[in-house]
């Protein structure tokens, strides 16, 4: 009977450790960003011909590199867009300007945010 006690309670103890290991996120993948340095820009959006860039507050533009796809119906409305971001001097690519203050940064878009159909930046 020792024994059957002893197995009893090793699954017992086994089944409350799986009961409190974390679970996954719930919902939608694009909701969790990937990457350990994602941020988020949320600003106006402009482009044309599938070159997109997003304006914050401070005057800061990001040129949105990835899949564009689906940036075209939110032109001109405020929008929030998540992704790694870098700069030309990052990737290796010639920026033409001098001093890092100037740059365009990069945003590599994971997901895309509407916040509102006009910009109030």
């Amino acid at each position: 009977m020792g024994k059957i006690s002893i197995l009893a309670l090793v699954l017992l103890l086994s089944a409350f450790c799986l009961q409190a290991q974390d679970a996954p996120p719930a919902g939608n993948p694009s909701d969790h960003p990937t990457s350990a340095h994602a941020s988020t820009v949320q600003g106006c959006l402009q482009g044309s011909n599938g070159s997109f860039t997003v304006t914050n507050k401070s005057g800061s533009t990001y040129e949105i590199q990835g899949d564009t796809s689906t940036l075209a119906k939110h032109l001109g409305h405020e929008v929030q867009i998540t992704g790694t971001t870098s700069t030309p001097a990052d990737k290796g690519e010639p920026s033409g300007r001098t001093g890092s203050a100037t740059e365009q940064q990069i945003i590599h878009l994971q997901d895309v945010k509407h916040v509102s159909k006009s910009c109030k930046i």
